[in-house]
């Protein structure tokens, strides 16, 4: 494997316009700190030259800059910020330099001089997981202020994965006593049968996605010991009615595929102590032919009610990789071609202004 140093167009331009331009150069005290900040085959430096056209030569504990002043800042905030969580026992990768590059340069870090806004984290037994776009952090800070959080967007943006992390955050901290995990058991257009075993048997393969989740953060023995004691509950969402969930994080995942009964039921389950977060994702309503999905009408009906938050990620704040970005973002544009003409889905349209208020949706980042 070779350094990912191939030079983009714009880069090429600005190393040739900035040839004998002063650099500006960063200095760091541990090699070895500095060997991780720069990442395996300098893949790290290479993102930050690509996405914000400059320039960048090592030399020991140095790094010069070369390019527009503003870029050449906003870099510099960038691996001092990095650096500093390397420092603190963190390890970093190609996606954290993305996500340092999307928070710094959404609040015009560079241009402004102010200081680049922290990302948020979450703490857990595993790993510290940080925060890779604004929306990311915004949508953190919003469940750590409500009781009831809707988190909408397209597939890719960390919505279920950061709601897992938290939960099993506030559990490990003793803020609940108790996960909830709950998904409606809706097929992807394929019909799977009857599916042999106990409850948790037949619901595991839906459930999958929350079980990854809960296995990057806590690991693989406390999972299973929680899932022994009831400490975690993997519970179908038609196995809800009736309960009364008290001190507890709750999570209903695909929560677009609930029907505005299935969700009020949901919903009215949360009790004394307890969080509750909903996501899912408008786009994707594999409910039969007929029905209509009731997250939106949820999140309007609900909609300026204190201790209640919505966060709506968008295309740009997909982080799984780029490609996946691009692909929903052509699948988006295809859809939007073929309904020019027509009246628009129920479930996307008013999502789409959802973009345009509440907290993280004006970047959406």
């Amino acid at each position: 494997m070779t350094r990912g140093r191939v030079a983009t167009a714009k880069r090429l331009d600005t190393a040739q316009a900035n040839g004998d331009q002063e650099p500006l150069v960063v200095y760091f005290d541990d090699m070895g700190l500095v060997r991780d900040l720069l990442g395996h085959y300098d893949a790290n430096l290479a993102v930050l030259e690509e996405r914000l056209g400059i320039e960048a030569v090592v030399n020991g504990t140095a790094v010069a800059l070369r390019g527009p002043d503003e870029a050449c800042n906003a870099a510099k905030i960038i691996l001092e910020h990095l650096y500093s969580r390397l420092a603190q026992g963190e390890s970093i990768g190609v996606g954290d330099v993305a996500g340092a590059i999307r928070h710094t340069t959404a609040a015009n870090v560079a241009e402004t001089g102010a200081r680049a806004p922290k990302a948020q984290q979450i703490k857990t037994r595993k790993r510290v997981i940080t925060a890779r776009t604004p929306a990311q952090s915004a949508y953190l800070d919003c469940l750590q202020k409500n009781d009831l959080v809707f988190a909408t967007g397209p597939a890719g943006t960390g919505k279920t994965y950061l709601a897992v992390a938290f939960a099993a955050a506030a559990l490990e901290s003793g803020l609940c006593d108790r996960l909830v995990l709950s998904r409606p058991a809706v097929e992807a257009g394929e019909r799977l049968g009857f599916l042999p075993g106990d409850m948790r048997e037949k619901v595991d393969p839906y459930l999958r996605p929350l079980y990854d989740a809960l296995y990057d953060t806590l690991g693989s023995e406390r999972v299973e010991r929680g899932l022994e004691t009831g400490m975690i509950e993997i519970a179908p969402l038609a196995f809800m009615r009736g309960r009364t969930l008290s001190n507890a994080m709750v999570i209903l995942d695909e929560a677009q595929n609930c029907t505005a009964v299935q969700l009020k039921m949901f919903l009215t389950r949360l009790g004394e102590g307890s969080k509750m977060i909903v996501t899912g994702d408008p786009t994707q309503v594999d409910l039969p032919k007929g029905q209509d999905s009731g997250l939106f009408p949820a999140i309007e009906i609900l909609r300026g009610i204190d201790e209640i938050g919505h966060i709506a990620f968008a295309n740009a704040d997909v982080v799984r990789r780029e490609l996946v970005g691009r692909i929903v973002a052509a699948y988006d544009a295809a859809g939007s071609a073929g309904r020019s003409d027509s009246k628009p889905r129920v479930e996307e349209a008013p999502f789409a202004e959802r973009g345009n208020d509440g907290p993280g949706t004006g970047e959406d980042s």
